[in-house]
């Protein structure tokens, strides 16, 4: 046996070099030449002075201290407050500050002096502050500091050295300001003011937003929607219905100043149910559209689990209006489910939490309002108005034909298509009529005719379109096609497939 490899006795063993000759190194021996090594290593490092990066320099020579006898003083917001963070920031600082970044590459994800500590020494060159694009709304971004510092005083004069930068050490990803100074009272009413400014700034204010998977690069969990344009006349309900809801949210809150002096809450929940395709949303799109002071943010689908930043970030941006679309996905009544149903119970904290001074409307929609929980609905102070939105009565339906007809020609006569679209949903109607559209348009034209709008209602209503007339709302076939399935409101794939589509 070698001292690598064993063989059997007798066996030819290959020509493979063995180890090295000479003495054998004893284990104790090499130990102890690996701890002089390092001895010899640290000594080298404590008499050479270890040179300070710039970044460090600059730190110290504002404060007065080294970096070993500064202290951190830190707030935090979720990342996608990040453009108003950054709006806070400028309006706390005087102008012509200037902006300093870090060398470190791991700046998300390692503590302010950590990286510091770290900064690599590269003469007394300061390095550029790191920028991040953040959108400030539907279609405007604008460049936030990933990583910046800066020096500053505080009232009292006390030097202040203040960071910005995006961070996800402990978790979700954060945007913090970071304090370092020598006197550590100092930090509280920087910090405190600093989170007033935020609040005042907030790029939210005003803005119609969702709830769960951003589709804006930088804010993870919120994006922004253009504020739909759906005026009065393109909104086709039972006379009166439509003021009535206008008034709820909207006249109250014109009112807010005097019914606060009167005792009044301002508070107030607004809950649309009917069947699918009336017009649930489109009237819900037509509120938005009026009330153009106020803070909007739309839950659905995944979004639906927000509910408590959601109605956190109404509270503090009023007056505002939190939509829950399909509310019956998480205020299920409570024996509907094993579990108690959560989400139904954040739903009635958040509406619980909010203050009675605090314009504020909860604007619901559902489908079905046989599975609402009680507690939601018959509760004073959480739904305070109900309103039904009906299939289309006939002068509503012709109504509708008109509409939905847009900048095509229509010369048909309406009276046996209103006579034979009784029971249909305002969905059904709009693409009734989109189909006319493309019938016009093979024919060469763009004139919706009698002719048109009757082959186009025969093919409508033909058997092989049961299953689309149902899906549409039409009332007969929909009871033919039998009840629909039973929903899992735990069931996220569904949930994820149910958004409130502004665009439509």
């Amino acid at each position: 046996m070698n001292g690598w490899f064993a063989y059997a006795p007798g066996e030819p063993q290959p020509d493979e070099p063995g180890p090295p000759d000479g003495p054998s190194l004893d284990l104790d021996v090499a130990e102890g030449l690996a701890r002089a090594l390092r001895d010899v290593l640290e000594m080298a490092g404590r008499a050479q002075p270890r040179t300070k990066s710039a970044t460090v320099d600059w730190i110290e020579s504002h404060l007065g201290a080294p970096l070993g006898e500064l202290t951190t003083v830190t707030t935090e917001w979720p990342a996608w407050r990040h453009a108003s963070v950054q709006s806070g920031v400028e309006a706390y600082l005087p102008p012509g500050v200037e902006w300093i970044g870090l060398r470190s590459r791991h700046v998300e994800h390692m503590a302010l002096i950590d990286l510091l500590m770290h900064e690599p020494g590269m003469g007394q060159t300061l390095a550029q502050p790191q920028l991040i694009e953040v959108a400030t709304g539907p279609d405007t971004m604008a460049d936030a500091f990933r990583v910046a510092l800066c020096r500053l005083a505080t009232d009292d004069g006390s030097p202040v050295v203040l960071c910005l930068r995006r961070s996800d050490e402990h978790g979700p990803p954060q945007v913090a300001i970071e304090l370092v100074l020598s006197d550590p009272k100092a930090g509280a009413p920087v910090l405190q003011r600093l989170r007033e400014l935020v609040d005042e700034h907030d790029v939210l204010r005003g803005q119609v937003v969702t709830f769960g998977p951003s589709e804006h690069y930088g804010n993870h969990i919120v994006s922004f929607l253009p504020r739909p344009d759906v005026g009065p006349d393109d909104v086709v309900l039972p006379a009166g219905i439509l003021e009535q809801l206008s008034h709820h949210v909207l006249g109250i809150g014109d009112r807010a100043a005097q019914l606060t002096e009167l005792g009044f809450h301002l508070k107030r929940g607004l809950l649309l149910y009917g069947p699918p395709g009336t017009g649930k949303t489109h009237t819900v799109r037509h509120l938005i559209a009026q009330a153009v002071e106020a803070t909007v943010i739309v839950l659905s689908g995944e979004g639906l689990a927000m509910i408590e930043p959601a109605t956190t970030l109404a509270r503090r941006l009023t007056p505002s209006i939190v939509v829950v679309e399909d509310v019956d996905l998480i205020a299920q009544d409570r024996d509907y489910s094993p579990t108690g149903n959560p989400l139904l119970f954040s739903l009635l904290d958040a509406m619980d939490g909010v203050a009675a001074d605090a314009d504020v409307t909860f604007l619901l929609t559902t489908n079905r309002t046989a599975v609402l929980e009680d507690a939601l609905v018959q509760r004073p102070g959480r739904v305070d108005l109900a309103v039904e939105i009906p299939r289309p009565d006939a002068a509503g339906r012709e109504r509708l034909l008109r509409l939905y007809a847009r900048d095509a020609t229509l010369e048909a006569d309406l009276t046996d298509a209103v006579a034979r679209t009784d029971g249909v949903t305002a969905s059904a109607i709009k693409e009734l009529m989109r189909r006319a559209v493309l019938a016009a348009l093979d024919g060469g034209g763009t004139t919706i005719t009698t002719r048109v709008l009757a082959a186009c209602l025969d093919d409508f209503f033909a058997d092989r379109a049961r299953l689309t007339r149902a899906l549409l709302g039409d009332d007969a076939s929909a009871a033919e096609a039998g009840p629909p399935p039973a929903l899992n409101v735990g069931d996220d794939a569904f949930r994820s497939s149910l958004r409130l589509d502004f665009d439509a």
